[in-house]
């Protein structure tokens, strides 16, 4: 996708990206939230931040840009700093869902290294309006199971502590297993592991899995 096809702009204190899907009046769209790794927050400009790994880098699969609306907001400080900033997150997403006819029902989580500790750490505080995580590589262990369904992309760091993560979140390898507990590791290093899952068609897919969801602890909508 080119620079010029993402939306630039600023709420709740952070910068983001938005890339829209081809939109039709009556028809929702699932929503994809990307929390970016350490070195992509500022003071980086934000089309290059935002876009290096994840779901807006290059070679991101068709379907991204054609099914899913794609938010990417960017930390104004560097660090492993996304527990900070979940209240602004969820805004900007509650507002994406209300401005472009995003599905709360299909609203889900994915991050990078620190981005993906941040998917931990916002699930934790507020499981909605999340409906599915997808962390890659992250650099630390949750402190606790969130609750909802997890693709685990593991690489060079969380394969480390593959047993903890493992353990804590009930992970099962992805061979002959299609449920929502799924843990990956192709061998691949740090960065080798982002590029990776996001080009992966088949991660994508498994977000868009209807699933059922406990609504004492997931109601799918933005509450402060």
């Amino acid at each position: 996708m080119k620079l010029s096809e993402f939306l630039h702009d600023e709420m709740a204190g952070l910068r983001f990206l938005l890339s829209l899907p081809p939109q039709k009046a009556s028809e929702t769209h699932p929503v994809l939230c990307f929390l970016h790794g350490l070195g992509e927050g500022a003071p980086a400009d934000v089309h290059e931040g935002v876009t290096r790994h994840g779901p807006l880098s290059p070679g991101a699969p068709a379907l991204v840009r054609q099914k899913f609306i794609v938010v990417a907001p960017q930390l104004p400080i560097r660090g492993d700093n996304w527990r900070f900033y979940d209240r602004a997150v969820r805004t900007i997403v509650g507002e994406i869902q209300a401005r472009h006819m995003g599905d709360p029902r299909r609203t889900y989580l994915t991050g990078f290294s620190f981005g993906g500790n941040g998917v931990f750490d916002l699930a934790l505080q507020h499981p909605a309006p999340w409906r599915a995580l997808w962390p890659v590589d992250p650099t630390r262990l949750p402190e606790k199971d969130p609750g909802l369904p997890v693709w685990f992309s593991s690489g060079e760091i969380s394969r480390h502590h593959s047993a903890g993560f493992i353990e804590r979140l009930r992970l099962r390898p992805l061979e002959g297993n299609q449920g929502d507990r799924v843990y990956v590791d192709e061998g691949l290093d740090h960065v080798g592991t982002a590029t990776s899952a996001y080009r992966n068609d088949r991660i994508y897919e498994w977000l868009l899995v209807p699933r059922a969801v406990n609504q004492s602890s997931n109601s799918g909508s933005f509450q402060p």
